[in-house]
């Protein structure tokens, strides 16, 4: 058992924990939420009298329930349900006396509040473990001392403890009210995981009964009494601004209250990283119903006009940076163009090994090959929306958000007012994927409500969410690799770029197994606003990666896999360079697995396998496509899929994830595609903008993973980008079409050969 130093008082250990992993920062305020909100789900139980506080991620009722805090934003992934199953395997309590409720912004307790990055349990894994241990180990204090005997006597079972000496029991709420006095201990025990009896157990999510009953959880759920309606009117393309507007005729039609320009962020303000926005001018219509709103909407008169060359300053987590934002109207024609040009220029290196000019100029076999991709909207289910309550004396806010932690202090600035007085409660996300992490909604709903003097929700079309930025970018990648007379992968060039950021990671497989390597990098300035797409950069690094090493496999005359575990085998044993991102081994166990579960070898007549693995976030994941051709159409028939993640909390939970992700990942790079005509999107809903159908999903998706005792990694993110490259290898085999740009269904590659 690890023992773990707390070293602090009670509530410097309440308020200010926080771990190496980022994890934990205790602290509950009970006016949060003084009983449980889910009582259905213990309807055969009595509620408690009366709880008490032991930490900021629980407390324990007098009859022994015990409520547990999750404490980041929810969208699907799980971690409403996860996080509390690390607290209370390590309080050691019965799963089904457990109640679960969505903690509300609130950083003096609980710090880091961000979903994202496949960050979540990682960052929280340690400090959700010490929530649970440090209540358990006070609850062993409090009967130590009713009983007076040793603690270390003392045994705990499902929220039992027992002194058999003494035949003393008790439960947890007898001994919660005199825990909640006791002071912190200075240090507690963590678990073994062979002892774990929650975590690595599937438990469905505490929300699903509220889902499939249609319960109140989203923010366009949201209802507050006397609220109105709002909408915004932001320029109909990239490189305009407002320049004036005519509500008069607007502000006569029926329910509408007001129509005002309001003002995001004011000239000179120091950005945060998440605080991105191409339109931080804004008509805004106020009015009682969202039909009347919308109409009023489109009735109104705007004129807008060119922007300027601009600059503003940026603050990356600590960093300030200059960002220089261009004039005028982009095309996605001008783009592409733009793209191959960089492509034959110089380029930033970012790594070498050895000497790869000189290999490749008397290499025995030479393999070029050029990809890209356009930009990608997110198209949440759920489009943006927030209600926000700004008076004299503070904001209310709450809505669908992953970063309450960065979006509040940019809340605050603007509307000059302390931090401590922004209250936002967080709502269950429809849809997240890096979007949500950007909160200019959020602002712009706390702005509106001031200047309406009311209680508002505010509320994107469909049309508004696909049309005002936060894309995924637009990238080309360019690769080259040498052979030896033997077959070998002697050299490798990767020279990646994109608009308006580099996709480029140096230092990620194939780099560390080949001994002449060289990874260089570009950038094409945009006024179009791009950011966190699901799995950044990895989404389309790792499908030309792995496509282009599938093309390097078939020109050396070897088996996929093979071939990649040859190059992870020469990485482990012989790694070239000390920056290699990626472990070898857990890299190769991956590819191990989905070879043995997907029977590699034994093709079924009529279906076309390809295969990718990448390392991300964190973690490992390995994928392989099976592809059968319906007429001229590829088919995906099933996916096989290994992950390993270190330990995994909730296992059906963490396999649904990984479907999820994988039916993206086939959805996107099938039809995924925003383009530009003078800087207006040319797609704008689901009628343009396609989205992958029920019947062009796999029909049949396995996971499998790793088993090891390793903490736990990112799971939300990985099993996406290795999907791209499976896919096109697989579509490859059946087509004789290697794809090179995405998405892959309107490409139309020659024949190879």
């Amino acid at each position: 058992m690890a023992r773990i130093k707390t070293q602090m008082g009670r509530r410097a250990f309440i308020r200010n924990t926080s771990l190496a992993s980022g994890g934990l920062v205790l602290g509950f305020s009970m006016l949060n939420s003084c009983r449980p909100k889910d009582a259905e789900k213990m309807a055969a139980r009595e509620m408690p009298d009366e709880w008490f506080e032991i930490n900021a991620y629980l407390r324990i009722g007098d009859n022994g329930l015990v409520t547990i805090m999750a404490p980041n934003p929810e969208f699907g992934q799980g971690v409403i349900t996860s996080m509390p199953m690390i607290v209370a395997d390590e309080l050691d309590v019965d799963w089904q006396d457990v109640l679960v409720e969505q903690a509300n912004f609130d950083q003096e307790d609980y710090g880091w509040q961000f979903t994202g990055g496949s960050q979540g349990i990682r960052r929280r894994w340690e400090g959700l473990r010490m929530a649970g241990a440090t209540a358990k180990q006070m609850l062993i204090a409090a009967a130590a001392d009713t009983w007076q005997v040793p603690a270390s006597e003392i045994t705990v079972s499902g929220g039992v403890l027992s002194h058999s000496a003494s035949n003393n029991s008790a439960g947890y709420g007898e001994m919660a009210s005199l825990a909640a006095k006791l002071e912190v201990p200075e240090e507690v025990t963590l678990k073994e995981v062979k002892d774990f009896t929650i975590i690595g157990t599937s438990k469905k999510s505490v929300e699903n009964h509220k889902i499939v009953t249609g319960k109140p959880l989203f923010g366009l759920d949201y209802r507050f009494d006397g609220a109105l309606v709002a909408m915004v009117v932001h320029p109909p393309a990239f490189g305009l601004q407002l320049k004036s507007f005519d509500g008069s005729q607007v502000k006569t039609m029926p329910g509408i209250v007001d129509v005002f320009r309001i003002k995001t962020l004011e000239d000179g303000f120091t950005r945060g990283y998440f605080d991105t926005n191409a339109f931080t001018d804004l008509v805004a219509v106020v009015g009682n119903t969202t039909w009347e709103v919308m109409n009023a909407k489109k009735q109104l008169e705007v004129e807008w006009e060119p922007i300027a060359d601009s600059k503003f300053t940026m603050d990356r987590f600590g960093t300030e940076m200059e960002v220089d934002v261009p004039s005028g109207l982009e095309s996605t024609e001008d783009h592409y163009a733009q793209m191959n040009e960089m492509a034959e220029r110089s380029a930033t290196t970012t790594r070498k090994d050895g000497n790869p000019e000189e290999v490749f100029k008397t290499a025995a076999k030479t393999i070029e090959r050029s990809y890209s991709c356009p930009f990608l909207a997110h198209n949440c289910m759920e489009p943006m929306n927030f209600f926000a309550h700004v008076t004299e004396e503070g904001a209310k806010l709450a809505g669908p958000l992953q970063a309450p932690v960065l979006t509040a202090p940019t809340v605050a600035a603007r509307l000059g007012m302390p931090v401590e007085k922004i209250d936002i409660e967080l709502t269950r996300m429809g849809g997240g994927f890096g979007r949500r992490a950007y909160g200019h909604y959020a602002v712009e709903a706390a702005l509106i409500s001031r200047e309406a003097k009311a209680p508002v929700k505010l509320v994107y079309t469909r049309e508004d969410d696909m049309t005002c930025g936060i894309y995924r970018p637009s990238y080309r990648a360019d690769y080259k690799a040498a052979l030896d007379g033997n077959n070998n992968l002697i050299a490798f060039h990767v020279k990646a770029g994109g608009i308006p950021e580099t996709p480029l990671f140096a230092n990620r497989f194939p780099a560390g197994a080949v001994d002449n390597y060289l990874a260089q990098q570009w950038e094409i300035n945009s006024n179009i606003t791009i950011g966190a797409f699901r799995a950044p950069r990895s989404n389309f690094m790792a499908g030309v990666e792995q496509a282009f090493l599938d093309e390097v496999a078939e020109a050396a005359g070897k088996d996929p896999i093979e071939f990649r575990l040859e190059l992870l085998q020469r990485a482990k044993d012989n790694p070239v360079g000390e920056e290699n991102e990626y472990d070898p081994d857990r890299l190769a166990g991956v590819l191990k697995l989905v070879r043995e579960k997907s029977n590699w070898s034994q093709v079924p007549s009529g279906t076309h396998r390809g295969v990718s693995a990448y390392f991300c976030h964190n973690s490992y994941a390995a994928h392989v496509v099976d592809v059968t051709m319906e007429g001229n159409t590829p088919k995906v028939e099933s996916v096989v899929c290994a992950l390993d993640c270190g330990i995994v909390i909730n296992p059906d939970a963490a396999a649904n994830m990984a479907e999820g992700a994988i039916v993206d990942g086939v959805g996107n790079a099938m039809y995924g595609n925003l383009s530009f005509t003078d800087g207006k999107p040319d797609q704008n809903n689901f009628d343009s903008y396609k989205i992958i159908r029920h019947s062009e999903t796999p029909k049949n998706i396995e996971v499998h993973f790793v088993q090891n005792e390793i903490d736990p990694t990112g799971l939300g993110e990985p099993p996406f980008p290795p999907v791209f490259g499976a896919l096109a290898n697989a579509i490859y085999k059946a087509t004789g079409r290697r794809h090179y740009h995405q998405p892959f269904a309107t490409d139309k590659p020659p024949l190879v050969g």
